[in-house]
């Protein structure tokens, strides 16, 4: 691993881009990439202004990069896109201080779903009154610092989490709460990621009257104030039909709780789960025709129902994270067995489990120098001791790859560090920011001292 430099790495020359001699190949090829991405003449591609080997030669393999100008255009165009709405970034998809720091100054709230991801953002000076705090399982720890740090909404998950978090409340004081519905909407990407019907832990269904019991008994709690509804559908949601759905339900319920209660609640948080492309031609989610077509159906419901529109909150995490992250991978071994070409690299499941869990589908690309060979089917693999260890396969890659490549992959900024773990002791990687042709360190890389330095018995 080179060492740390501490002057910025230079941006690619003027001349270093190649001619677009085919643009609109071009484009579809790096469709998926962050939008500063560009090419180099030498095979390279530069992010940020900053080519990917300047940032794997100085970092080290594996590494996150992320493009920090795509992540503030990604939070204004949903402040665009939802003018009149409160957009909570879902900071489960991948939080630091520099991240948090960004969503405060691009006015973005952060939805967070642990003490850990609450008190990293507060000793940031994120502030805590536009932080939502969500979770199945919240614990002691959890509620309680939540109260300390004066969060400003708290989503009850749970009929047991009501008389807790009441009991928890200090005296005289009021904690804000929105009750997360389950509306009976199957949506997402993959099974393990849809979040909307009754057989997952997620939620109080709406369909066994879960719900409805407990918005009474929130009201009837004196430390609890209920000021709206929330529900969460899963993720990976490309089409804009099951949050029009869910509108249109969850109103059924605003309407039915103003009946019985006299009560009128002013918000209504929809949740995130708004799909992306991994894979040049897949679908991604249309956020403005989203933000378009569920104001139209809010307002329409809400007239129907006699009802004041309530306002929106949105909470999009993979869609601002993910596309402005590459991972950088050196290779160590090809082995051409059994009529396949593996290509293993130095990360692997521990720093992106989510092919093995989700069977995910992501595109690696030789980057560093140009070859002129043919591309073969090719599968990338990691250093775990895992069958099931695949970052990518039968993808394109040329036939003349070798020990000492780089490998980057786009669409690696969102559940990637957050979901890193420490198997076999390898290490997270570090996160390193570009933008205007500077590289900076946000997360440095985990190393055996870490490991040490936990290990405390013998």
């Amino acid at each position: 691993m080179t060492t740390l430099r501490e002057s910025p790495l230079p941006a690619a020359p003027a001349s270093a881009p190649v001619p677009a001699s085919t643009p609109d190949a071009n484009a579809a090829e790096l469709s998926v990439w962050p939008t500063s991405t560009t090419r180099l003449a030498h095979g390279d591609l530069a992010v940020g202004g900053v080519p990917l080997a300047d940032v794997a030669e100085r970092f080290g393999t594996p590494t996150y990069l992320i493009d920090e100008d795509d992540v503030r255009s990604r939070c204004r165009t949903y402040r665009q896109a939802f003018p009149d709405a409160e957009v909570l970034y879902a900071a489960k998809a991948f939080l630091c201080r520099a991240m948090a720091h960004w969503m405060d100054e691009e006015g973005l709230g952060l939805d967070v779903c642990s003490a850990g991801e609450l008190e990293l953002a507060v000793t940031t000076g994120f502030p805590a009154d536009r932080i939502v705090l969500h979770g199945n399982a919240k614990s002691p720890h959890d509620l309680r610092a939540a109260l300390r740090l004066g969060v400003g909404r708290i989503v009850i998950d749970s009929a047991s989490e009501i008389a807790r978090l009441a009991a928890a409340v200090p005296p005289g004081s009021r904690q804000k709460v929105l009750v997360r519905v389950v509306p009976g909407i199957a949506a997402g990407g993959h099974a393990k990621i849809r979040t909307g019907t009754d057989d997952q832990k997620f939620g109080l269904s709406l369909a066994d009257g879960s719900a409805q019991h407990a918005v009474a008994r929130i009201l009837g709690q004196p430390t609890l104030e209920l000021v709206g509804l929330h529900c969460h559908l899963g993720s990976q949601i490309t089409t804009e039909k099951p949050f029009l759905a869910a509108v249109r339900r969850m109103v059924g319920l605003l309407a039915r709780i103003e009946d019985q209660h006299g009560v009128t609640l002013p918000e209504l948080d929809l949740g995130g789960g708004h799909g992306i492309a991994y894979r040049p031609g897949e679908e991604a989610l249309d956020i403005t025709a989203l933000a378009r077509r569920v104001r139209a159906e809010l307002t329409a419901s809400c007239a129907a129902a006699g009802l004041p529109v309530p306002r929106l909150i949105v909470e999009p995490g993979r869609a601002i994270a993910g596309p402005a992250g590459v991972a950088l991978y050196r290779v160590l071994a090809v082995k051409r067995t059994g009529g396949k070409t593996f290509v293993a690299v130095d990360g692997g499941m521990s720093d992106n489990p989510r092919p093995a869990l989700y069977g995910v589908r992501y595109v690696p690309r030789l980057v560093g120098r140009r070859s002129s060979a043919e591309p073969a089917p090719a599968t990338v693999v990691g250093r775990h001791c895992e069958a099931g260890d695949i970052l990518a396969s039968d993808v394109p890659l040329p036939g003349d790859v070798r020990p000492g490549d780089l490998l980057a992959v786009p669409v690696a900024g969102a559940y990637h560090l957050s979901m890193a773990s420490g198997y076999n002791m390898v290490g997270r990687p570090p996160v390193v920011a570009v933008t205007d042709g500077h590289a900076r360190l946000l997360v440095r890389r985990e190393s055996l001292e870490d490991f040490r330095s936990r290990d405390v018995g013998l």
